[in-house]
């Protein structure tokens, strides 16, 4: 009978040590979580397990360690673990050299924005006072304003302040008079404000590049840390990669350098923009992809902003009689872009706003774009489209890159300027997602707020964050939180031709991954704009955490 014990013990240790010996030693484990890998069937596990950078399986917290072994383990205590953030839609290198300029979101009145500038020219040492994030339509004068005041405080040094949607600018005259800006100045696609003959200071989209290419720009080196520090700012919000929308070369250049240092472990997906040098240069070659970074095709502008009234419409505004808004760049140059680009791997994403640039811009890719294509042309914002051009995305596979703050940002104003009939199809993102049944979603940062979880909750629930409306803002057109997901995650990924990469966590894919405080496909609506980013993952490395959470 001894024997029979000893024997059995035996047995049952060699059973034990085998077991242990051929579990697999991993970098990291998470179990006990509501993990949504946003797979095919957007399926939910308890447990993922990560090896160099990568997700070699999901399951029950059984499964996983019945197969893994880790010395760095973490405890979920039932959080939620979602794949990184995408931004598909973003001005991530623009956002950071914006910090050396003064801030003038929320302001309530053209007085806080002089208020602001005048703080700001007491300390810096730069030629030019430049600031940007003012909105009239949040001031009780929802006119522009005027640069007399301006150049009264600032006679000597140039002034240029640009409205938060980047499409106009106030300058004073010092900035007009360095840029030989006069009142007989005119320009295509843009508009130097005249009043009784004389310029008012406001620039409209073309216009401004006539002032502000005379600004001197920032050194290199200061433009690396200011790219560091928006990366430490996206992390924290989750957000793992983004598109960065019409950049120049040398911007590009300068990514390319901070991310092979090591330093910049932001994921970014680079659109080009629309210089026609670039564009006849980069079409003679692939497009440059590294692990972290990849120029994937050109950002292109159609028309304005609504907001400066630029949106190029088919009818009149309905608060300016006689005035559509304009297109910035001629359909004959559209049109050679597109020729340029239409046997190329490169995307071809165009900025259109108003239902007469959307039209222009569908009819455009039509030609050019085979039926059945998967070239993932891109129209940026389609924010106005009219519902007899829906057509062309699902016949054209052209794709619809939305931005769903922009909707609660202006839906106080934008019936002012659309009618009660033109505004029941702006911002009809639930349509516009049925046309190829998959559409990325952006917040197109900094003209709207970074975090992904304020967009979500624009997209979901179509509300400010004060509740209002409390029926929502055209609810007919919210979309579902699943969708809401993907679009932040894998259909990002898809808009810029990576999702075999990342956007979903599945077997092979990078470890990119953000754990939040609460499950925003659950929880009650009062809840989701309270959520916190716990941690956030890039190659199975962590890169911000609000608390420790490994064991």
């Amino acid at each position: 009978m001894k024997g029979f014990f000893i024997l059995l013990f035996c047995v049952l240790a060699i059973f034990f040590f085998s077991s242990c010996h051929t579990r697999k030693s991993v970098s990291l484990i998470l179990h006990h979580g509501h993990i949504y890998t946003v797979d095919s069937s957007f399926s939910r596990q308890q447990a993922m397990a990560i090896n160099e950078g990568k997700i070699l399986a999901t399951g029950t917290d059984d499964e996983i360690f019945e197969k893994y072994v880790s010395d760095s383990i973490i405890d979920l205590e039932g959080k939620s673990v979602f794949p990184g953030f995408i931004d598909a839609h973003c001005h991530f290198t623009g956002f950071a050299t914006d910090m050396w300029k003064c801030d003038l979101t929320g302001t309530h009145s053209f007085g806080e924005v002089v208020d602001r500038i005048k703080s700001f020219a007491s300390t810096s040492t730069h030629p030019w006072i430049y600031g940007r994030g003012w909105d009239q339509n949040d001031w009780a004068d929802k006119s522009f304003p005027n640069r007399k005041l301006l150049d009264s405080l600032f006679p000597n040094t140039p002034v240029f302040l640009k409205r938060i949607d980047g499409h106009a600018a106030l300058v004073n005259g010092k900035a007009l008079q360095l840029a030989g800006v006069t009142d007989s100045t005119r320009i295509k696609g843009g508009e130097f404000e005249l009043k009784n003959g004389k310029l008012t200071g406001i620039l409209i989209d073309n216009a401004m590049d006539f002032v502000e290419e005379k600004i001197p720009p920032i050194q290199d080196a200061l433009a690396n840390e200011y790219f560091l520090k928006a990366q430490r700012i996206c992390f924290a919000d989750g957000l793992t990669s983004v598109h960065d929308c019409g950049i120049n070369e040398h911007t590009l250049q300068l990514v390319d350098r901070l991310q092979q240092a090591g330093k910049l472990k932001m994921k970014i997906f680079a659109l080009l923009s629309d210089s026609m040098p670039y564009i006849d240069e980069w079409v003679k070659k692939k497009p440059y992809e590294t692990a972290r970074l990849r120029m994937g095709g050109f950002k292109v502008y159609a028309d304005g902003a609504l907001g400066s009234r630029g949106a190029c419409l088919l009818q009149d505004y309905s608060d300016r009689a006689g005035w559509r808004g304009f297109m910035l760049t001629d359909s004959a140059t559209l049109e050679t872009i597109a020729t340029k680009l239409a046997n190329t791997p490169y995307q071809m994403c165009t900025h259109a706003i108003g239902d007469s640039a959307n039209r222009s811009m569908l009819k455009i890719y039509a030609r050019h774009l085979k039926k059945g294509n998967n070239k993932r042309w891109r129209i940026e914002h389609a924010q106005v489209v009219a519902p007899s051009d829906l057509h062309f995305f699902s016949d054209y596979q052209i794709v619809p890159s939305v931005q769903p703050t922009h909707a609660t940002s202006d839906m106080y104003w934008a019936e002012s300027r659309l009618g009660p009939d033109r505004i029941k199809y702006a911002y009809a993102y639930r349509d516009l997602l049925a046309t190829n049944h998959w559409m990325p979603l952006g917040t197109d940062f900094p003209v709207e707020d970074i975090s992904p979880i304020k967009t979500f909750f624009a997209a979901v629930i179509r509300k400010d964050s004060a509740g209002y409306p409390p029926n929502g803002f055209q609810v007919t057109n919210m979309i579902s939180r699943k969708d809401a997901i993907r679009g932040m995650t894998i259909w990002a990924a898809k808009a810029g031709f990576e999702e075999a990469k990342r956007g979903s966590l599945e077997k092979g894919k990078e470890a990119d991954f953000v754990i939040l405080d609460t499950d925003i496909i659950i929880c009650p609506e009062k809840e989701i704009l309270d959520t916190k980013v716990i941690a956030t993952f890039s190659n199975g490395e962590k890169v911000y955490a609000l608390q420790v959470i490994e064991k």
